[in-house]
């Protein structure tokens, strides 16, 4: 049975989400605050398989559950929900680390379809980890077909992973996505609007600073020197462009 936890401060949408979830045969855990949610998380980061998050939360918002959530190494997926559905709100959620997101009203059908392409996610992720871990001097292999290797290093998208030397990176759902599109378009200059268009789905007049934020956290993995980058280069005015191998 899989374990969802819900963050969500208004009682009567609280009470309705566990009954709903309940009778699609979930376990359902309830909180009314981030902070509540941030110590479950602490005290055992294994107890759940999805978050439902909610923005306007009291105390700390959504968005800083999020932050905490990933900067603690929590790679839960997440399914933000929130009145707020302005494409700069959807963009702030995903660069705090969400996996999805939805605003209210929503539909219910909606929202379990949503909750339940996260959770096989999950799944596929836990089929596809190895027995055994690698020794720290074993040379990495792809897990996965669905890969991509450059400059000694490699990212596995089926298990959002990102190989650097001896480390592997956990990656959110939409690191990856950032990251497989400017792959696809290595050597060309990508706009930031184009990025938006293709990978959120968002065509509005909307704040391009949130991708900024993704370049920065992919740049802290795959660089060796993020102040210096080699492969995920800025082009001013434009974007960015990503060199498989630089010279």
């Amino acid at each position: 049975m899989s374990r969802i936890l819900v963050v969500e401060d208004e009682q009567h949408l609280a009470d309705g989400l566990r009954f709903n979830l309940e009778a699609e045969g979930y376990q359902v855990r309830l909180v009314d605050t981030g902070e509540a949610a941030l110590e479950l998380l602490r005290i055992d980061p294994s107890a759940f398989d999805v978050v439902v998050l909610d923005v306007m939360l009291p105390g700390k918002d959504g968005f800083t559950v999020m932050s905490e959530m990933r900067e603690r190494g929590q790679f839960i997926p997440t399914l933000m929900l929130t009145a707020r559905g302005h494409p700069d709100d959807v963009l702030r959620g995903f660069a705090a680390g969400a996996d999805d997101y939805l605003p209210k009203p929503f539909e219910l059908t909606i929202l379990i379809a949503r909750l339940r392409g996260l959770l096989r996610r999950k799944e596929w992720l836990r089929a596809s980890a190895p027995a055994e871990q690698p020794s720290a001097t074993a040379v990495p292999q792809p897990a996965s077909s669905d890969t991509f290797r450059f400059d000694g290093k490699y990212v596995d998208f089926d298990r959002l992973e990102l190989h650097v030397r001896n480390q592997v990176f956990p990656l959110t759902l939409m690191e990856a996505n950032v990251l497989r599109y400017l792959i696809r378009h290595e050597g060309k200059h990508v706009s930031r609007k184009a990025m938006l268009a293709e990978v959120w789905g968002l065509h509005e007049d909307t704040d391009t600073r949130a991708i900024d934020n993704f370049i920065v956290r992919l740049r802290r993995y795959i660089e060796d020197d993020p102040t210096k980058p080699r492969h995920l280069l800025t082009v001013r005015g434009v974007g960015y462009r990503f060199v498989a191998s630089p010279s």
